[in-house]
């Protein structure tokens, strides 16, 4: 056997054996070691200081965050007790308005009653002076249709009345009458 591991039996040194079950050979150890060292120096030096100030700005951030958090919830506590103080206000300002609005409704029914009572005047009125104006035409024509009937019946009974004898002689009447209160 060698210091590798056993040899097979073909004189082959076998890999998969080493010299110890727990430990490699001393050369692994010693170069495997240093370069391990050599690595986490390199880290240390380079890689940590990196990490340290990722893990300040991390931290910072956060702050940052639970502070404007805070600021929200004492914003949002103040303006809750704002909106408490002002809902008592709600209810006084509620009346106020309703008793606004009644007292507007009052004056724009008075007035529009009186505006009312105005027209329903103005349109009596009228309508009287329509009604006179009315009765006098209507009294006008029918003094003329009744004018026009009784000339026509006039003229009508005296055409089968009178004979042409009396016709001539009332003619005649007439025409004397004009004569002397000429």
């Amino acid at each position: 056997m060698n210091i590798y591991g056993l040899v097979a039996a073909g004189g082959d040194i076998d890999p998969s054996e080493s010299v110890h079950w727990l430990w490699p050979p001393a050369a692994e150890l010693i170069y495997g070691g240093i370069a391990s060292l050599i690595i986490f120096s390199l880290l240390w030096k380079f890689a940590g200081p990196a990490a340290k100030k990722g893990m300040a700005d991390r931290t910072a951030r956060i702050q940052a965050d639970l502070d404007a958090a805070d600021a929200a919830v004492t914003g949002a506590r103040q303006e809750a007790e704002e909106i408490r103080r002002a809902a008592g206000d709600i209810d006084a300002e509620r009346s106020r308005l309703l008793a606004e609005a009644d007292a507007q409704a009052a004056d724009i029914l008075s007035d529009g009653r009186a505006r009312i009572e105005t027209e329903v005047a103005e349109l009596e009125a009228r309508a009287a002076a329509d009604a006179a104006s009315m009765g006098d035409r209507l009294g006008d024509e029918l003094r003329a249709e009744i004018a026009s009937l009784s000339a026509e019946v006039t003229q009508r009974l005296l055409a089968e009345t009178l004979d042409d004898a009396a016709q001539q002689q009332m003619i005649e009447d007439f025409i004397q009458k004009v004569g002397s209160s000429s």
